[in-house]
Formats: C-alpha cells, sequence, structure tokens
C-alpha cells in the first residue's frame, strides 16, 4: 500500500487514454471491463508468528482498488472466502441495493459466488469492509482510492497508510470476553447483528448481553479534560499488535521517497476497536481532505483519527533521510506506523513511545472547515439521538434501543436532516451514515461549518455533535457505531426513506 503513483506519470496515462477534465465526484459511463476483487483469505507474519486472516485483493495482486479520475466503480466482487459475505463502500453514496449491508433485500454473497456492481464513485480516500458478522476484525478491508482531477497537477508521491487492531483470539472469543456471555449466547448476538429491525417491546434489552460472567472493563482509562474529572473507559480489547499495512512497527513498512519529495499520504483508519494519533514526527503535514472531501488546510505535525475515518495530508520533505509516521494508540505507549526513506539513509528501529498517548478527541473537528460546504438552507427534520452504554454490562444503545429492535427513522426524499448526538456513555462514538454524506454544522452547541464527513466522534461525557445531510438517495440506510463491538453491542439504527417496501 506504499506504492507511489507519479501525478505527471498519471497524467500521461490519462492523456494518452483521452480522459477529459470532469467535475469533482462525476463519472463518465464507459465500457471498461468489471474489475476483480476477490473476498479470500491469506497468511500474514505478526509478530513471528502466522495469522490465517481474511482479504480483499484486487486486480493488482495488492489490497482494495484505485480508480481514475472520471472511472466508474464496476467491479466483480468474487467470494473465496469459504463463508458468506458482504463488502461495504465505506463512504460512497452507491444506490442502496448496492450498498453492501445485510439488509433481507441485499442478502450476504454465498462462497463461490460472483457479486456484480456498478455506480459512479465519488473521489477521495474511501475504503471498504466486510458488514457481515465479526469478519472486518478479521482484516476484510482495504483501501478504496478514487482519483481526483485536482490532484493531477500536484506532482505529488501518493502513499496510503492503512491502520488495523490485531488479535490472534477469533474475534466471537474477543466478543464472548467482553460480554460475559457463553459461546452459544455470542452467537446469537452476532447473528443478532444481522437481522433487520423489528418492532420494539417493552424490554428491548438484549438477554444474551447482559447474561453470564461479569464482562472485563476497558484496559485502560483516562480523565478528559471539562468532564468533571470523569474517568472514560478507552480501548475495549486488549490488542496482540497493531498493523500499519499489515506490519508491525518492529518490521514496518519502509516507502521509498525521494530526498525533498512531495507526498500525498492518504490515511486509512481500519481498525475495530481502536483510536490513534497521527505523529508525524519531524515533518510537518497539511491536512487538506477528511473522509475523502476537501477542508480548508489545518498544519501540524499530530492529528487525532477515529475508527473509519480517513485524512489526506500533504507532506513536503525537508531533506535526505527516514522519517517515521506513527499511529499512537490512545491511552496508551503502544503504535504502530511505517517509515518513508531516502535512498541510502539508515532505516531507524522506533520503540513504543516514551509518553502515552492521551485520548483522541474533537481538537482537530473543531478546527476544519469544508471547501464544499452545504448550501444553506432550514431544516425539514431536527432529530435528537443519545447515545449510551456501559462495559458492564456490554450493551450499547440509541435512544434507549438496541439493534435490532429500533424504530427507523423515516426521511422523504428532498429533506434536509439534522441529528444532534448526544453521547452519555464513559466512551467515545465514531457515528458513520451509510449512503450519503454529512457536514458538521456544530459541537457542544457552537455552530461552525465543518468538515463534510461520513464519520464524526462523539467524545464521551454528555458532549454532543450535530450533523447535517441531504435526504437524496432513497432507500434503507445504516447508522451506527464504527466501533465493530459497540455496533455489535447494539448501537446500529436505521433511516429509511419513505415508500421503500420492507
Amino acid at each position: 500500500m506504499g506504492k507511489s503513483y507519479s501525478r505527471r506519470g498519471f497524467l500521461g496515462t490519462a492523456l494518452t487514454a483521452g480522459l477529459l477534465p470532469i467535475l469533482r465526484g462525476a463519472a463518465h459511463s464507459g465500457s471498461a471491463l468489471p474489475k476483480r476483487l476477490v473476498a479470500g483469505t491469506r497468511v500474514l507474519e505478526v509478530s513471528g508468528r502466522p495469522a490465517n486472516v481474511f482479504g480483499l485483493i484486487g486486480p493488482n495482486g495488492r489490497p482494495g482498488i484505485r480508480l481514475a479520475a472520471g472511472e466508474r466503480f464496476r467491479v466483480d466482487l468474487v467470494n473465496q472466502a469459504g463463508a458468506r459475505t458482504i463488502v461495504h463502500w465505506h463512504g460512497q453514496v452507491p444506490p442502496w441495493a448496492q450498498d453492501g449491508f445485510p439488509w433481507p433485500e441485499t442478502p450476504p454473497i454465498a462462497d463461490g459466488a460472483v457479486q456484480a456492481y456498478d455506480f459512479a464513485p465519488i473521489s477521495g480516500t474511501y475504503w471498504m469492509h466486510s458488514h457481515h458478522g465479526l469478519q472486518e476484525q478479521r482484516l476484510m478491508t482495504a483501501p478504496l482510492i478514487v482519483q481526483d482531477v485536482a490532484e493531477i497537477g500536484e506532482d505529488r508521491q501518493e502513499i496510503v497508510l492503512m491502520l488495523h487492531d490485531f488479535t490472534f483470539r477469533p474475534p466471537e472469543e474477543v466478543l464472548a470476553g467482553l460480554t460475559g456471555a457463553s459461546a452459544a449466547a455470542t452467537e446469537a448476538i452476532v447473528l443478532r447483528a444481522q437481522e433487520a429491525p423489528d418492532s420494539k417491546s417493552a424490554d428491548n434489552a438484549p438477554e444474551p448481553r447482559v447474561a453470564g460472567m461479569a464482562p472485563k472493563m476497558g484496559k485502560s482509562g483516562m480523565t478528559m479534560p471539562g468532564s468533571g474529572d470523569m474517568v472514560t473507559d478507552l480501548n475495549d480489547v486488549d490488542y496482540d499488535a497493531f498493523l500499519a499495512n499489515d506490519r508491525t512497527l518492529a518490521d514496518p513498512e519502509i516507502v521509498q521517497v525521494e530526498r525533498g519529495g512531495r507526498i500525498r499520504l492518504r490515511i486509512v483508519n481500519g481498525a475495530s476497536s481502536s483510536q490513534f494519533w497521527i505523529d508525524l514526527g519531524e515533518l510537518v503535514g497539511c491536512v487538506v481532505a477528511t473522509d475523502g472531501h476537501p477542508v480548508q488546510p489545518i498544519t501540524s505535525n499530530r492529528f487525532p483519527i477515529s475508527m473509519a475515518q480517513r485524512l489526506d495530508i500533504l507532506i513536503d520533505l525537508p531533506r535526505a533521510g527516514a522519517f517515521p509516521i506513527l499511529a499512537r494508540l490512545e491511552g496508551t505507549v503502544r503504535q504502530t506506523g511505517i517509515v518513508l526513506a531516502t535512498a541510502g539513509a539508515p532505516i531507524p528501529r522506533v520503540p513504543d513511545g516514551a509518553q502515552v498517548a492521551p485520548p483522541v478527541n474533537n481538537s482537530l473537528e473543531a478546527k476544519l472547515t469544508a471547501l464544499e460546504p452545504l448550501p444553506p438552507r432550514a431544516a425539514d427534520i431536527v432529530h435528537t439521538i443519545v447515545l449510551a452504554g456501559s462495559m458492564k454490562p456490554y450493551a450499547w444503545s440509541m435512544n434507549g434501543e438496541y439493534w435490532p429492535r429500533v424504530t427507523p427513522l423515516i426521511l422523504s426524499k428532498g429533506q434536509r436532516v439534522e441529528i444532534e448526538l448526544v453521547n452519555h456513555s464513559m466512551m467515545p462514538h465514531p457515528m458513520h451514515l451509510h449512503g450519503h454524506v454529512f457536514q458538521v454544522i456544530a459541537i457542544d452547541g457552537r455552530a461552525m461549518q465543518g468538515a463534510v464527513r461520513d464519520t464524526v466522534l462523539v467524545t464521551p461525557s454528555m458532549h454532543r455533535v450535530r450533523i447535517a445531510f441531504n435526504a437524496d438517495n432513497p432507500g434503507r440506510w445504516a447508522f451506527h457505531c464504527h466501533n465493530l463491538y459497540h455496533m455489535i453491542g447494539g448501537m446500529l439504527t436505521e433511516f429509511r426513506y419513505q415508500g421503500i417496501a420492507t
């Protein structure tokens, strides 16, 4: 994933192919053959041990897919994983039947089957991951990069950095440890996460989540500034390793760069339950896009990134040498990363950090301003969603409801929708909306013209975030916490358009 793509080389290819300039996010129809994407298994070496994981391998034999500017997302997904799967194109806005969520109308893909997709993608840094069971934790994930015409003239080396949290334990065992449930009850929890919403009952708390032994607490806790000295839980899972492009920091990927090179670093947090601080060390970076959408540039050498979020960072190397790019796990000294190195530069060994990384927060979010904001208009719907839950019992809700016993929010096409997210729990929740992009319009009551995103962090202890989006993509759409175990534990609901048959 550290492979570079020269902007000049790409431009030459584009001109040779006869590509014409297009508007951002548009795509011409073309008649190119579909790209082949294989959902399968592979073996990684992690900390000197072999690990059997899933993978999403593109036509070039590498994880994921990269599309040229104007190219349609025409993909044949071939399931060779030995189990059913379904893949979500995170951050893209396809027709809802192609979104990759296991509704009854779009069930998981059988092993050995092929599913075709064809839609106009939006440009930027995106990713793909399984939405079936706990497959995401076993690395059924990959980058999805869609070139923007505006980037062609940058002449920057493109580097993709994808982060994962890794455990040798089966994810079902991890979930059982969190819930304290039996193996059978844990299986029921996972199966229930694949069900469609049903009607609420008077007692909709999910019994298997509270049965059995008392679950273990989070592995770390820290006091949140401004929270009245309330201690928050961090890091539900004690992971064996953290990976950057499938490798640990003990054996990092070394990406060859030019002396004085100009780089676009695309960072994807594909971790299932972990948040990081991106630490550029002596380098200075400029964030120019979040979740694939352009923002007013923000310059720093340290940036927070929550689960499922992406950052595009422009870096101009000051000299020859080796430059570690680190992802520091919040609340710990643990970290992972890659190393950028010019020819002949000695590669340093990077140990774990000397200082504990603070909790990931919305310090960056509060500074971001969208370059392409939503057109101003009054909201047709204003809806508050209270996020709640605890480590003991391990159950996570939205407005007191646990998936699949939820009340869908019904939308009509053309409405402007505002959602106020209020976090009553002691853990952070990165909230992701399928099939739409939204703009952050307020944090803790302070109005703003914030970033356009698909995933926003709502920090613990009564903090709140307001988002706005246009209801312009009819269908059934999931809205959930992107901490995999919180979603499986109930923090998932549905936004449904009027007239969609179920």
